[in-house]
């Protein structure tokens, strides 16, 4: 594949998570596509937390590149991203699903077939993406959560996700669902004070994963320049239920027993000191404080 204006072959820098549990097999199957689209290819790898944003970094902006694609799961993914945001002349970072959720690449619609996702990618599209930036320095772009969805994080061990993939996570839910673990809690949003007692509160950045079957809220999208607060305070287990079954209809925002509230600047208190998981990545205990970066991160979309 070659660029439309200089007629000279297109340059990609792939970066990949060895660690992810596709990431050998994804990581082959990227390499064919990319040989057969004849874009001439470098790849990365690395070995802790916060190479994928170092080498996009360092690597990504001076090296000539085309894109950035990266091969991992989703925390990697945003990684890389966030190291790129905000910079117009950074090459647009492509998702190649290597993880075991891969939310984000679901999300956007992009095929966890590693070969098809880059023929999709090359073909497709530059977008923008909203990023949540927490006072500790990570980013998100999926969403933050306290509660059940960071229980069951916690719960999917990798042992589990080795063995079972992606129903571990299933497994992991369910048993945080019986538990139903309650907690108090005071959200601030843009100066509005909301306290509650909650069993699960996500600071959304997409209305909806898993290729759009589970839906937290309508009018959030992606690139708004707003992340989405959704409290859920279910009194017992089949008002959890009830809440999940609309989310899978799409109207959960609609509940009784859900509060959901758009906001640049957040804080989120809880008692007793809750752990937070943001893009399937625990990332400590409460209290946190989360901002918006609006439409920082450039993406590669089909």
């Amino acid at each position: 594949m070659t660029d439309a204006a200089s007629g000279a072959r297109r340059r990609a820098l792939l970066i990949v998570n060895p660690y992810a549990s596709r990431a050998e097999r994804v990581r082959a199957g990227a390499e064919r596509a990319f040989a057969a689209a004849k874009v001439d290819l470098d790849v990365r790898i690395t070995a802790k937390v916060g190479d994928s944003g170092r080498i996009a970094r360092e690597q990504g902006l001076s090296g000539g590149y085309h894109h950035v694609f990266v091969c991992g799961g989703d925390g990697t993914v945003v990684e890389a991203i966030a190291a790129l945001a905000d910079m117009p002349s950074a090459p647009a970072v492509g998702v190649i699903g290597g993880g075991t959720g891969n939310l984000l690449a679901r999300a956007l619609r992009i095929p966890l077939n590693p070969e098809k996702a880059v023929r999709a990618l090359l073909r497709g599209r530059e977008a923008t993406i909203d990023l949540g930036q927490l006072d500790r320095g990570s980013h998100f772009a999926i969403g933050l959560g306290v509660g059940l969805d960071e229980a069951m994080i916690a719960g999917a061990t990798s042992a589990l996700k080795k063995r079972y993939g992606v129903f571990a996570y299933v497994y992991s839910a369910l048993k945080a669902g019986i538990r139903l673990e309650k907690f108090d809690a005071r959200v601030t949003v843009d100066g509005r004070v909301i306290d509650c007692r909650s069993s699960a509160i996500l600071v959304a950045n997409l209305g909806t994963v898993v290729g759009g079957l589970i839906s937290f809220g309508k009018d959030i999208v992606h690139d708004d320049g707003l992340l989405h607060v959704c409290v859920y305070s279910p009194g017992n287990f089949l008002d959890a239920v009830r809440i999940f079954t609309r989310m899978l209809r799409g109207t959960a925002h609609l509940d009784r027993q859900v509060t959901v509230i758009g906001g640049r600047e957040i804080t989120l208190e809880t008692l007793p000191s809750r752990g937070v998981q943001a893009d399937g990545e625990l990332v400590g205990p409460t209290p946190i404080r989360i901002q918006v970066r609006p439409n920082a991160g450039r993406i590669l979309i089909p």
